[in-house]
């Protein structure tokens, strides 16, 4: 039988996605309603600039006082796309205290404090949905958390910021500088005026701690994701990649120890082969990759960013929460029983790209693999180019087996030391293979 009171709705934020939750609301009424088994109504709107037309709101719902809003008592769910850590935490936890579930879109929050905002949602008898928070539209959090309960995940592989991609897919396929594509994708407005947080990979790093924590079952903080970002990426670097059959794309990785026993967490640009699905990913499209032990190798493709498809996420985890409270039952909280150590990034082990700018002589070659076989670092292909303008110097690119993080170090640290290393052109990751 349809419940005829209505569900009561407060939106925290009313920007870009939030104006888009908005519009969604009213304009699918009906079939929220028809989905629900009751009808959801938006009770307020908490904004920072009151004065601002917001078409399709009710001036009357506007507030500045987020909360006043969240303490009311008669509110049902409270959905937050304001971002950034305060006020949102002390909003979300509040909100819980009075009675109200939480749909939330904010990255950045969850991989910093998600453990301690599960534990005042169970403390309450609340919900906590977050599939916004990661690869906007793209259902991937749902299917980690519920859908491969029951299954073992080793490896999650993925693309997760839509400016990054755009940048270097760009780069890529036109052979534009760094600044070339930035410019060209802050004009289409994937990215922001300051893209610090995009390309400097801090962004697909919350995304990494938040999936990694889903998937391993294992609290995973901001903290213990290593970082990169990909604003040393050169034209050269493409130029090897190519010569490799490979392209280069920003990765967030978390995997599985092989025994088992932790897991790791990372961020960086890496050079994967054009055989490999997520190499196909183009403009500002996300993919993510999991490997898992039963269900095998599964693939989410979708637009990761923007207003319509990440309020479309928001949408879903709002007609999820509201069936449970229909039903008087909370979802699937925090899963994080096997309690995991997350290693640093130097137990990684994978393949690498190295390219050094070397004195153009006999010996060199000898030298440069002396340093990697005292390292235990076995070389794969090695690849030497004088310089086209002479000079007395050459390239000289090195392509290495598995090895782990910290033999790569330290042989790049030793590499520095020889007089005929002039300089470590670029390090770069081989993964995906």
């Amino acid at each position: 039988m349809m419940r005829t009171r209505p569900l009561k709705v407060a939106l925290l934020g009313c920007g870009v996605v939030g104006s888009e939750v908005a519009r969604i609301m009213t304009t699918h009424a009906d079939d929220l309603t028809a989905r629900i088994g009751a009808p959801v109504e938006l009770a307020g709107v908490a904004v920072r600039r009151p004065s601002k037309v917001r078409e399709g709101i009710d001036p009357a719902l506007v507030t500045t006082d987020a909360t006043a809003l969240v303490k009311r008592g008669d509110i049902d769910v409270v959905i937050e796309v304001i971002g950034g850590i305060e006020p949102a935490r002390t909003l979300i936890t509040t909100a819980f205290e009075h009675g109200a579930s939480v749909v939330s879109a904010n990255k950045a929050l969850l991989a910093q404090d998600g453990a301690a905002l599960h534990a005042a949602a169970a403390e309450q008898g609340r919900d906590l949905y977050y599939e916004a928070a990661v690869a906007g539209a793209i259902p991937l959090i749902r299917p980690l958390r519920e859908s491969l309960a029951g299954d073992k995940v080793n490896r999650v592989l993925g693309i997760v910021n839509g400016t990054t991609n755009f940048i270097l897919d760009k780069m890529d396929s036109t052979g534009a500088g760094y600044q070339e594509a930035l410019d060209e994708a802050t004009a289409l407005g994937y990215a922001e005026a300051d893209p610090t947080a995009d390309v400097e990979g801090f962004d697909a790093a919350a995304k990494a701690a938040i999936l990694a924590g889903i998937a391993f079952h294992t609290r995973v903080r901001l903290d213990d994701v290593y970082r990169e970002g990909m604003t040393e990426v050169t034209a050269a670097d493409f130029a090897s990649a190519r010569r490799m059959g490979c392209t280069i794309k920003l990765l967030a990785i978390c995997e599985r120890a092989a025994d088992g026993q932790s897991v790791t967490a990372r961020v960086h640009p890496a050079m994967i082969p054009l055989s490999h699905p997520l190499a196909s990913v183009r403009e500002a499209y996300n993919a993510v990759f999991v490997e898992a032990e039963a269900a095998g190798r599964l693939m989410f493709y979708g637009p990761g960013a923007g207003g319509a498809p990440t309020a479309s996420a928001v949408l879903g985890d709002l007609v999820a929460v509201c069936r449970n409270k229909l039903g008087a039952a909370t979802g699937p909280g925090e899963s994080a029983y096997t309690q995991l150590p997350v290693s640093p990034m130097g137990d990684v082990v994978t393949r690498y790209h190295i390219s050094l700018d070397v004195a153009d002589k006999p010996g060199v070659l000898a030298q440069v693999a002396t340093v990697f076989a005292e390292h235990g670092v076995s070389i794969d292909t090695v690849r030497q180019q004088g310089r086209p303008d002479g000079g007395g110097e050459a390239s000289l690119v090195v392509v290495t087996h598995r090895a782990a993080d910290a033999a790569l170090t330290g042989t790049v640290d030793a590499l520095r030391k020889l007089d005929t290393v002039r300089g470590v052109a670029s390090i770069m990751r081989v993964e995906g293979e």
